[in-house]
């Protein structure tokens, strides 16, 4: 256990002397135990511990027995969720290793019922970032109440190292700056346009449809297309990069892009068994060269954030049904989510969904331990 407690050791006590009945280590791994095996709420964490007290005696220091659940809410509330963090990012770069290559998706996540009646708090919003070679969440950061994602994106990429990834990230991240701090990251973006991109969107659109017309100047585009089946459906993905230099002068001069070396459109067509059909174009720019197969497989391992971190921390975690609304409890909980996410997935002798593997942690203390230390 002391290879865990040795990541909360630098966070502050909130709590005033008089106050402190429970060791601060204590309470952080019986929550973070609790989280991993189904626990959503402190009073269900405060169940959860007093349930397997006897055997947390064995590791963790418990002079007054387990802490009530009010114990749980005020200490997490008033914990500096910076300082959570900073753990929870020792412990990623512990067991990870972020290589060249490897594609670092980056979005936003609301915690929708995590307001106040009457607009006082509106829901909570984190900005997460995913490692889809490592399938571990890297770090996340919250977003101000009076501002959006881009003020809290760049914080998140000084979280951590950067070097020789590619940086996916949707419309809403695609600024000026945010792709230069990537570059300055020595790292690659790869950065969606939306119509509210002002004309650029346009501009590369037109570019396109100027140069399909005029069937590509073969030398500066490359083409790959992808026909995939299951569960009823056939989706046949093409992929178009250009790197006209006349083209991207143009862009540079229109547009002022730090870097830009390419320009993509990807055009996804989908029909089902019951004869739907559906077609989604989307464009990109990108600082990586005209390589169609890397780029496609950089935009759909961008997705491995929305499936495999916020699909699974609202259905199995619950956390769009999350209240917490008073203080840091929120963004401290979210955390410790992330960090039972990280765990669960790490650990692969079994083949389970994330909530069977949960559940089980909860029943067998000898999963949990494996979960926690593998």
């Amino acid at each position: 256990m002391a290879t865990l407690t040795a990541y909360f050791e630098n966070i502050d006590d909130p709590r005033r002397d008089e106050g402190k009945r429970h060791p601060l280590i204590s309470v952080i791994v019986l929550a973070l135990c609790a989280v991993i095996c189904h626990a959503d709420t402190w009073p269900e964490v405060k169940e959860f511990a007093q349930t397997k007290e006897d055997w947390f005696r064995q590791f963790l220091e418990l002079p007054h027995g387990i802490p009530s659940h009010h114990t749980f809410r005020r200490v997490f509330l008033l914990l500096d969720p910076e300082q959570l963090q900073q753990a929870f990012l020792a412990w990623v770069e512990a067991v990870q290793e972020i290589t060249g290559g490897d594609v670092i998706a980056i979005d936003g996540k609301a915690i929708r019922r995590a307001f106040t009646q009457g607009g006082k708090k509106g829901a909570i919003h984190m900005v997460n970032a995913w490692s889809s070679q490592n399938h571990l969440v890297l770090g996340q950061a919250k977003v101000d109440a009076k501002s959006n994602e881009i003020t809290a994106i760049p914080q998140l990429l000084e979280m951590f190292l950067l070097q020789g990834c590619i940086v996916t990230i949707d419309a809403m991240g695609c600024q000026r700056e945010i792709a230069q701090k990537i570059l300055d990251e020595k790292a690659d973006y790869l950065l969606a346009l939306k119509k509210n991109q002002g004309t650029l969107y346009d501009d590369v659109g037109h570019l396109f449809t100027y140069a399909q017309a005029e069937n590509f100047d073969q030398s500066d585009m490359d083409y790959v297309q992808q026909v995939s089946k299951g569960h009823g459906r056939v989706e046949n993905c093409q992929c178009w990069v250009v790197a006209d230099p006349e083209w991207l002068a143009y862009l540079r001069r229109q547009h002022d892009w730090p870097r830009l070396r390419t320009i993509i459109k990807i055009e996804a067509r989908r029909s089902t068994d019951d004869k739907r059909r559906k077609v989604d174009k989307r464009y990109y720019i990108s600082s990586l060269g005209p390589k169609a197969m890397q780029i496609l497989e950089a935009t759909r391992a961008h997705w491995g954030i929305e499936n495999k971190v916020h699909w699974v921390l609202d259905i199995a975690f619950r956390e769009d049904e999350s209240r917490l609304r008073m203080g840091n409890g929120q963004e401290n909980m979210a955390t410790l989510r992330r960090w039972a996410l990280n765990l669960i997935r790490q650990e692969t002798s079994v083949k389970m969904s994330i909530k069977t593997k949960r559940l089980k942690a909860g029943w067998d203390n000898d999963y949990l331990l494996k979960v926690l230390f593998g």
